[in-house]
């Protein structure tokens, strides 16, 4: 049973796209020709609140860009607790990007935590994009690149700044996660318990 829907509305698949081109140009300009393109190698899907669209221990199939929606990547530790190691939302690329771009299997999860709108690509036209589109491989590096500076940025605020701290920068930087993403999440993602991260609320409160 699938665990998705392809969204086929025609203005809402253009608003979808509009969301996406809009993105892509704030690291590179992307021609018409690229556009149409990635119409046609870019599936438009509609995905329910708790659905994980990419399980553990098997070979993740899609590259997802969130349109709408918050998203969390989340890996089980030797205990069996879930860890979450990344939570976004929409507009920006979220994946296994290590193991999708290899083809190996993942360990990480992606759960929807909202409903969300995605727009997902395989990896066999990731491929035949790479060889087709005008800007897909200077694209390709400069998201390479900030997953990598996302990540080293992750372990610096892990291992530098106070459990309060962190939950500071996330409220500065990204409030919609904290008004629209679970506490017990939020707390995984910032390296807390959920008691703590609820006395940090409560003294900024």
């Amino acid at each position: 049973m699938k665990n998705y829907q392809i969204i086929k509305t025609e203005n809402q698949v253009a608003n979808l796209f509009q969301v996406f081109f809009d993105y892509v140009r704030h690291l590179v300009e992307i021609p018409e020709s690229d556009q149409e393109h990635c119409k046609e190698i870019f599936e438009p899907i509609f995905v329910k609140k708790g659905t994980i669209i990419e399980s553990e221990g098997t070979i993740h199939k899609y590259h997802n860009f969130i349109v709408s929606g918050h998203m969390r990547n989340f890996h089980h530790d030797e205990n069996g607790n879930e860890v979450t190691t990344d939570i976004n939302n929409g507009p920006r690329f979220f994946t296994s990007y290590y193991h999708f771009i290899n083809q190996t299997v993942s360990n990480e999860n992606l759960h929807c935590i909202t409903d969300c709108e995605l727009l997902r690509i395989s990896k066999l036209n990731v491929e035949k994009a790479s060889h087709i589109g005008l800007t897909s491989q200077e694209y390709t590096e400069r998201v390479l690149h900030f997953h990598l500076e996302s990540s080293k940025q992750r372990i610096i605020d892990l291992t530098t700044l106070s459990g309060k701290e962190r939950y500071v920068k996330l409220m500065k930087t990204n409030p919609e996660i904290v008004k629209n993403v679970p506490l017990i999440y939020i707390a995984s993602y910032l390296g807390l318990n959920p008691g703590s991260l609820s006395r940090i609320r409560q003294e900024l409160s």
